[in-house]
């Protein structure tokens, strides 16, 4: 069987062939500019499913995620708080990293940052203005897009309907409307680095071209990412790569489908973001990340706290499945229809994720043997057992929902018994008391938002 994925270019399924037996893979990164949501959980357990199927295929995975420590958000941010972007940019990826470790994602083989390759930009946007693709103004550079013949291939759209949209903005230093920047004149108070065309810093669009390429070469064997990233962002990295270096970008584009709060996406800017952080003081990390890998990744999907509860017993049967094999190897019985299932189970999984990564139906497949194992694993032979063991634990691994909750957060669940005794304070009237609490935590650096009930969270 060979692997098939949907390619966002092509908009159909092709056989994945790769460069080598070493998949080069790049997905966006986060903006770090406050907490991370669901529907950033969302994509990237979307991809380190994919990344361990391919690693259970026998390909070697190098996978690069950026993080984009310089754009607008955070230069906004940075002036509601007065600190350095880049320090809340830290802040904010490391503490993404600790929720997203809790799910059992697994890192990136590196995480380039804007802010340590602003040498390469400014030669990449070089070389571009050299060949013909790109023009200074006033201090800014920006993309001649009609230079390129290809562009809008990815969002299958031509530029005349790019121009009659709504998502071009109008500025009277392009030639036209739809270019997009490279380099951004500084502003007023604003971070900035020199360069050919005086201070500023590099647009959105070119830190991914620069760093993917950088670590990963071209073409890239994947780039993926959430679809809302398919246009622009995605669009114009393929017109400024491939004018660059006059070849194919990326061999195959795949992208995650929209997290939904009652059928509005999930954004911070909506304000209806839910938290891994806050998500995780109430479920079972492994929970999260099931109900994450049963959606099909190119799927949209409506948030719900039913679908949880769904996998959390989902969960609670394959945790039972894998007391039962290990409590039936220590007496095993003389044969059962076990070895069947094991058979079916494998083709019917690999089927399932060789067609476009379908967990849905991956999962399906796992069920049945979770089912047969609870069913007969005390009648199995020591063959049969060891047989099933394995195939669990592999489609457990790609899953990633092996990873027994660790006992320690002990400073979370330190921190969350301080606030419900505050809140038992304030239900007895006793304000005094509480607002010391609040006081003292805000000096280490707690910050509580009182309501219904209270919450809490770590302040930069």
């Amino acid at each position: 069987m060979t692997i098939k994925v949907y390619n966002t270019l092509s908009r159909k399924k092709e056989e994945f062939i790769p460069r080598d037996k070493k998949v080069r893979i790049y997905v966006c990164g986060l903006t770090p500019y406050d907490y991370a949501h669901l529907g950033h959980a969302k994509t990237y357990v979307a991809f380190d499913v994919i990344i361990r199927y391919l690693e259970y295929r026998g390909y070697e995975v190098f996978h690069v995620q950026n993080v984009t420590d310089v754009e607008d958000k955070l230069i906004k941010r940075s002036k509601e708080l007065q600190k350095n972007p880049l320090e809340i940019a830290d802040f904010f990826f490391k503490d993404a990293l600790k929720d997203f470790d809790r799910l059992n994602i697994k890192r990136a083989s590196i995480y380039p940052k804007v802010s340590d390759h602003i040498e390469d930009i400014i030669n990449f946007i070089s070389r571009l203005i050299e060949k013909g693709y790109a023009y200074e103004s006033n201090g800014n550079v920006y993309f001649e897009v009609k230079k390129f013949k290809d562009y809008g291939k990815l969002s299958h759209q031509s530029i005349k309907d790019i121009i009659s949209g709504a998502r071009v903005s109008i500025d009277e230093n392009k030639r036209d409307p739809v270019d997009f920047a490279l380099w951004k004149k500084a502003k007023e108070g604003e971070i900035f680095w020199d360069s050919p065309w005086g201070k500023g810093r590099p647009g959105w669009h070119i830190e991914c071209s620069v760093m993917s390429t950088k670590y990963l070469g071209v073409p890239l064997d994947i780039h993926g990412g959430a679809i809302e990233l398919a246009f622009p962002h995605h669009e114009n990295e393929i017109a400024q790569s491939e004018a660059y270096y006059d070849k194919k970008f990326v061999r195959y584009w795949l992208h995650t489908g929209v997290l939904t709060v009652n059928g509005e996406k999930m954004s911070k800017s909506l304000g209806n973001f839910i938290t891994v952080k806050d998500l995780l003081k109430k479920y079972n990390p492994m929970v999260i990340r099931l109900y994450l890998a049963s959606i099909y990744y190119r799927s949209r999907a409506d948030f719900s706290e039913e679908n949880l509860e769904s996998a959390k017993n989902s969960l609670e049967r394959i945790y039972n499945a894998k007391r039962k094999l290990d409590e039936a190897l220590k007496n095993p019985g003389d044969g059962s229809s076990l070895g069947d299932t094991v058979k079916r189970v494998k083709e019917n999984f690999e089927a399932a994720m060789d067609d476009d990564f379908n967990t849905p139906k991956a999962l399906a497949a796992y069920y049945d043997l979770v089912k047969e194992i609870n069913r007969s694993a005390d009648s199995a032979s020591e063959s049969q057992l060891l047989e099933a063991k394995k195939l669990f634990e592999d489609i457990g691994n790609v899953f990633g929902i092996l990873m027994e909750e660790k006992k320690g957060d002990l400073e979370e669940k330190l921190i969350q018994l301080i606030v419900d005794i505050r809140d038992e304070l304030r239900k007895r009237k006793d304000f005094e008391m509480s607002d010391k609490i609040r006081a003292k935590l805000r000096e280490i650096g707690i910050v509580l938002e009182d309501g219904e009930k209270t919450t809490w969270k770590k302040s930069l």
